[in-house]
């Protein structure tokens, strides 16, 4: 399918890993124009060298995101690099385990700034352009805000205003034709996960353990499946479509995971 994407300019944070590099790799191939936000400049090159060797084209911006002078920045160099900006995916961020029990003010602040703070400032940045390309934004989201998971209260939390400012957002740029939708993601093997998993004394056990309760397939979500979802999002394809969370999971939320 054609997604009409080809000369679109489109950020993407945290482009350079896991997710954000499965995203990057999709809309490139869609002949679009990703603009990588990343924070390490390695990770960026290597990216976009990627990118290349696949025939794609794409730039990167080496930003700190959780620094609000960095993100105006990133969205002026966006601007400059490509002159215009169609569409906004916002994916930086991590789950850094700050709980109840064990957390802390700060901790809890900082994670915030880590998981939430530039999702509203890199769209606030980039709205003046979103409104004048009549452009999409797609938040990428987790399913911990939905089922809880423990030991992660700022994860959590900054996912469930991720969920609030799609749908809010979805109403206050409905004026402006600006579609505002996310992707919810539950289990999906990126190498920050597969980092996570390392960490059990039997990972490949504990991997199992996960993907036995995924309904559809007993398989993790690939990166690959939650970029075309947020590709067709971007695109005019989807275009009635806007303050929806959509699960790209498996049936992992949803359903019932006895499901055997």
């Amino acid at each position: 399918m054609d997604l009409h994407l080809k000369g679109k300019s489109i950020i993407v944070t945290g482009g350079a890993k896991g997710i954000g590099l499965g995203i990057c790799k999709v809309l490139a191939n869609e002949g679009a124009l990703p603009i990588i936000i990343g924070r390490n400049e390695t990770d960026n090159q290597s990216t976009l060298a990627e990118i290349q060797s696949l025939n794609g084209q794409a730039h990167y911006i080496t930003a700190e995101l959780t620094n609000p002078a960095d993100c105006e920045r990133a969205i002026k160099d966006a601007l400059s690099i490509a002159g215009r900006i169609d569409g906004l995916v916002n994916n930086a961020g991590v789950n850094d385990g700050v709980g109840l029990e064990g957390g802390n003010y700060d901790s809890f602040m900082a994670s915030l700034h880590k998981n939430l703070v530039h999702y509203y400032l890199m769209a606030q940045y980039a709205l003046p352009e979103l409104k004048k390309n009549k452009g999409s934004i797609v938040n990428i989201g987790s399913k911990t805000a939905e089922t809880g998971q423990g030991n992660t209260s700022a994860y959590a939390a900054s996912n469930g205003g991720r969920n609030a400012l799609t749908r809010e957002w979805a109403v206050e740029l409905l004026k402006y034709g600006i579609r505002v939708n996310a992707v919810i993601v539950a289990e999906c093997f990126t190498p920050l996960y597969e980092t996570w998993i390392k960490t059990f004394d039997h990972p490949e056990e504990k991997l199992k353990s996960i993907t036995d309760k995924i309904p559809l397939g007993h398989r993790m979500t690939t990166e690959e499946e939650i970029a075309h979802m947020v590709a067709f999002l971007l695109s005019e394809k989807s275009s009635h479509t806007t303050g929806q969370l959509i699960h790209v999971d498996g049936g992992y939320t949803h359903l019932d995971r006895a499901l055997g």
